[in-house]
């Protein structure tokens, strides 16, 4: 599963764009419906979960496409810069959600970040220096 904001369905409120995936995994509608709605309450988007895409602020959509990915329960979880576009305070928000969610649904987070504090946070580190992966201490 790939956490991004920017696959979000414009025409879909907050809701459906979380339910959307469950959905075309073939789970039913009441039961996708509950779990998206859950995971949209848990993330502090209860009120907004009518509200298209373009009427959410930049750490609401990442909330949504959080929600997004989590809904499936996914074994592995690609971020790339999940906090990029934010600011810190928002992009800390963020970061708590995602590291809280992965420890929660025991999802294997793979985290791609410029942000060394962001990345301070993951038990392991790699870095890219001049095409070759290095691990990091």
């Amino acid at each position: 599963m790939f956490f991004s904001p920017l696959c979000f369905i414009p025409t879909l409120n907050a809701l459906e764009n979380v339910e959307l995936p469950a959905l075309l995994r073939g789970e039913k509608s009441a039961d996708s419906r509950t779990s998206a709605k859950a995971l949209l309450e848990t993330l502090g988007l209860g009120k907004r979960l009518d509200h298209l895409p373009a009427q959410l602020s930049g750490g609401e959509q990442q909330r949504v496409a959080l929600a997004r990915a989590f809904n499936g329960r996914p074994a592995l979880l690609f971020a790339d810069e999940p906090t990029g576009n934010l600011d810190r305070q928002t992009g800390d928000k963020i970061a708590d959600l995602l590291f809280a969610m992965n420890q929660q649904y025991g999802t294997t987070l793979i985290l791609v970040t410029h942000d060394p504090a962001l990345a301070a946070r993951c038990d392991r580190r790699l870095r890219l220096v001049n095409g070759e992966l290095r691990e990091e201490a």
